[in-house]
């Protein structure tokens, strides 16, 4: 698997929710299947997400900036909720 062409398709075709305020609000409200989260950012947050959530948390091996540009889009994206992976495969990163 691709895991920038899986995070775009999911992007394009399921439900996919960027930055760290609203990927918060979407696990705490139990509509994350999995959050993504660029290497820089903050350990804190990601122990906060996935130890109240349980949701799984997968750290992107790039800064905010190169998942940003991995999203397409022109600025920071330090983390981001699949709520629908759509037609992606990027839920096969659970069972990896």
């Amino acid at each position: 698997m691709e895991f920038n062409v899986s995070l775009r398709k999911a992007i394009k075709t399921g439900n996919v929710v960027l930055g760290q305020n609203e990927t918060e609000r979407c696990v705490m409200s139990g509509g994350a299947n999995m959050v993504v989260v660029a290497r820089n950012c903050p350990e804190a947050y990601r122990t906060k997400l996935a130890g109240e959530s349980g949701v799984f948390v997968y750290t992107f091996d790039g800064s905010s900036v190169q998942l940003g540009k991995a999203c397409g889009k022109p600025h920071m994206v330090s983390a981001l909720a699949i709520v629908d992976p759509g037609e992606s495969d990027i839920a096969s990163l659970k069972r990896a």
